[in-house]
């Protein structure tokens, strides 16, 4: 392949849905914790780092902080087979990504590395990518933070090509996919999902939450590994030609 390895690993009621008010009943703590361990697994087996788009980085980690752009002026766009804005250092020493699908550039970042106390998440370098409908100004503050970003798509991000971009510059043989619903769905139907990582908490869900693939496509997994853990069930499936990764 000319992209990395993906595994979308997530936390999922009974009935399949990935957010709404299920992740914060007291019985879905424990496949939470499940699933936070299992991500901190995945990076000692070398995972790159976790990808996310807009909404579920802005709900984790930037708490919906907006830089004021009337203080930058734009820089051009251009989609192309590069990485638009690089960092001397980065891809030294085994980086650790946090990449934003962020189709119009509206997350807002203080640092150009995740603050958290889980190890999972802490200390992440953030790539961004984008489509040529972000404001040119945007592209300014970031470069002023040093947060490369990929321009990867006109109206809609294509996901092959950000991946292929991501596959040239970086290490990484494998990243971790991990919602939210409308990315995810981006990455299916875009054939781009390698593995399935499932904890499934003992809830449903209601009508409001979101699917873990949000208008996704029907391709074919074969599971490999079930596991009862704490409550929870924990689930791999593969595609059915791949290998694994750890």
């Amino acid at each position: 392949m000319n992209r990395p390895y993906i595994i979308c690993h997530m936390v999922t009621s009974v009935d399949g849905k990935v957010t709404g008010d299920f992740l914060f009943r007291p019985e879905c703590k424990k496949a939470t914790d499940i699933y936070y361990e299992m991500n901190r697994e995945y990076k000692s087996q070398g995972s790159g780092g976790f990808i996310c788009g807009r909404i579920t980085m802005e709900t984790s980690f930037t708490g919906g902080w907006y830089p004021d752009l009337s203080k930058y002026e734009p820089v051009e766009k251009h989609l192309g087979s590069y990485m638009n804005c690089w960092c001397d250092d980065m891809g030294e020493n085994g980086d650790y990504y946090a990449i934003a699908f962020d189709p119009k550039g509206k997350l807002g970042w203080k640092k150009n590395v995740i603050e958290d106390e889980d190890p999972g998440y802490g200390g992440a370098r953030i790539i961004e990518v984008l489509t040529e409908k972000v404001d040119g100004r945007y592209l300014s503050y970031l470069e002023k933070m040093e947060i490369p970003y990929i321009i990867a798509g006109e109206d809609e991000i294509n996901v092959p090509l950000a991946l292929r971009l991501l596959f040239d510059h970086l290490t990484p043989t494998f990243y971790v996919l991990e919602g939210g619903s409308i990315i995810n769905g981006s990455f299916i139907r875009a054939d781009c999902v390698d593995e399935i990582s499932v904890v499934q908490a003992p809830v449903t869900a209601d009508k409001d939450s979101k699917p873990l693939f949000l208008e996704g496509e029907s391709v074919a997994f074969e599971l490999k590994e079930l596991e009862k853990r704490d409550g929870a069930v924990v689930m791999r499936y593969l595609r059915p030609s791949d290998g694994n990764v750890g």
